[in-house]
């Protein structure tokens, strides 16, 4: 089985509407102001997983600071988890900074979503007042034993849209408040995987820790891959996509480039993920 742990999709209102939530949401606007960037509903994600080999897909919406366009797109993905119900898994999504979101998780993990994310904080970072209201949020989680996708990004090399000015310090600081939940790093964690090399305390930080590979064709040498699984086992690395800003074919191709075995391979693309959601 393939599951793909990262993909977003909207509602129609939305993707036919970008200019109309651009000035209010100014994270939006820096992601998707582009001609070019892409948005895509459940039918054209199934769609896309039939055409590329994709068994199921985690997907989930966006961080809006309207709590009014968080909950109806959280909406979306509910309809879109009931639609597809053997095809997709829903991940409910919103700013944690709203009065609005810990009700909101409550009602979307209740309705049937499988975890929180991609929680994302383009302009904050993962500061200590992030960590204060994301706690309510990783507490839901722990009790129901589901995971929580946090936004994360390499602090140095070159910018682009979405980068968020995050540390290491600030990651290592979140996975070290939240010792008992099962996070999941989008983006390889910002690299921070390299430092469970360190003989003190830092395996035990990240031992609920997995990384996902979301944009790494974009970001990494496929050689990545190697490093990882030396570094943090092949049991921590999810397949993420990212779609649809990537297809899942290029990343498949970077596997079997990598020279990755069969095993470790079917661990990454699929083995995983089932087990990270108990399915």
């Amino acid at each position: 089985m393939i599951i793909d742990f990262h993909t977003h999709i909207f509602p129609k209102a939305i993707r036919e509407n970008k200019e109309k939530y651009s000035p209010s949401e100014s994270a939006f606007k820096l992601l998707y102001s582009s001609p070019g960037s892409k948005l895509v509903g459940a039918s054209e994600i199934v769609a896309s997983m039939d055409e590329q080999g994709v068994d199921t897909s985690v997907v989930f919406g966006f961080p809006w600071k309207s709590s009014k366009t968080f909950i109806k797109h959280n909406d979306y993905i509910l309809d879109a988890v009931a639609r597809y119900p053997q095809r997709l898994i829903g991940l409910c999504c919103l700013d944690p900074f709203s009065r609005q979101a810990v009700p909101e998780a409550v009602r979307c993990l209740d309705g049937g979503l499988s975890g929180i994310g991609e929680l994302a904080f383009y302009q904050s970072g993962i500061d200590d007042t992030t960590l204060d209201k994301l706690a309510p949020l990783m507490e839901i989680c722990q009790d129901k034993d589901l995971p929580v996708l946090i936004h994360t990004n390499e602090p140095v090399g070159h910018m682009y849209p979405g980068k968020t000015p995050n540390t290491l310090r600030q990651i290592y600081n979140l996975v070290n408040r939240f010792p008992e939940n099962r996070i999941v790093l989008a983006h390889w964690g910002g690299g921070i995987f390299f430092f469970n090399l360190l003989k003190k305390e830092v395996k035990e930080s990240l031992k609920n820790v997995y990384f996902d590979t979301a944009a790494s064709p974009f970001l990494y040498d496929p050689s990545i891959y190697q490093v990882a699984i030396q570094t943090i086992g092949p049991n921590k690395i999810l397949f993420g996509s990212d779609f649809p800003l990537l297809k899942p074919t290029r990343y498949f191709k970077e596997l079997e480039k990598a020279g990755l075995s069969k095993d470790h391979i079917e661990s990454i693309c699929g083995r995983n993920a089932a087990r990270l959601l108990n399915l």
